[in-house]
């Protein structure tokens, strides 16, 4: 999997509270952001989980079933 870098403009009080989430889960704050949106995304269906130990995603096509059909 490839990084793309990506500027972010994000209000102070957040990134301030993601910092402390970060550093309760012993994570990066970039590798916290990631793992978010990433839960976020899969959350939604708008994604899937490949493997659960790889953070790889896969696009869901609009044919196939929700998450909640399964």
């Amino acid at each position: 999997m490839t990084k793309k870098s990506f500027p972010l403009r994000i209000n102070e009080q957040v990134i301030a509270a993601m910092q402390r989430w970060a550093d309760d889960d012993l994570r990066s704050l970039n590798a916290q952001i990631e793992f978010v949106l990433r839960d976020a995304l899969v959350k939604s269906g708008r994604v899937k989980l490949i493997q659960k130990v790889v953070t790889d995603l896969e696009q869901i096509d609009s044919e196939q079933q929700s998450p909640e059909d399964e």
